[in-house]
């Protein structure tokens, strides 16, 4: 029972048409496109921190032996939380409220705080003599470990920046439409 050129044809072509249309909803739609990159690169980075050792067990592990100065598996699970904050917010305001862009600046600023309070208890806890080496990182890993922090922090100044945007596009079709923004802001 083989599959003919056909069926194959068919069927690359239904997967490239679910394949475009899912980029052209990540595209047209900011928030949600900055979602998935705050859920999918933290991950990523991590891997590539604990290198061949990454697995589920070992993440379970880690998180059971949690320090503040010397583990690294909060900040996808911090990237995880806020991004599923202003998902709830963007899919309950669709972009319209002032609340949706307030509360992902609140999100965005305090995820970053906790980030860089991070960065500087780590870089403090490796300077400090006769600590351990954090989470045994070579040098070769420091980059990688460098990358994780800064694209934590990007991608809560692109959280801002999606919900600035949808608030301004949201606000122009307002006044497209000669709809009175006070009288909207007040329901």
């Amino acid at each position: 029972m083989g599959f003919s050129q056909e069926r194959l044809k068919r069927a690359a072509k239904t997967l490239f048409f679910v394949a475009s249309m899912l980029a052209s909803l990540l595209l047209c739609a900011h928030p949600l496109l900055v979602i998935v990159l705050d859920l999918l690169v933290p991950s990523a980075l991590l891997a590539v921190v604990d290198g061949p050792t990454f697995s589920l067990p070992a993440v379970a592990t880690q998180v059971r032996s949690y320090r503040f100065r010397a583990s690294l598996v909060d900040l996808p699970l911090v990237s995880a939380l806020r991004s599923s904050l202003i998902l709830c917010l963007y899919l309950r305001f669709s972009g319209m409220k002032l609340t949706y862009l307030v509360v992902t600046a609140a999100a965005a600023a305090m995820s970053a705080g906790y980030v860089l309070l991070k960065a500087t208890a780590m870089v403090e806890a490796a300077q400090s003599p006769g600590q351990l080496r954090l989470l045994s990182i070579g040098n070769s890993d420091w980059a990688a470990a460098e990358a994780l922090f800064l694209s934590s922090l990007t991608l809560a100044m692109a959280h801002l920046l999606a919900a600035y945007r949808t608030s301004c596009r949201e606000r122009r079709k307002l006044l497209v439409y000669r709809i009175d923004i006070e009288a909207v802001r007040s329901n």
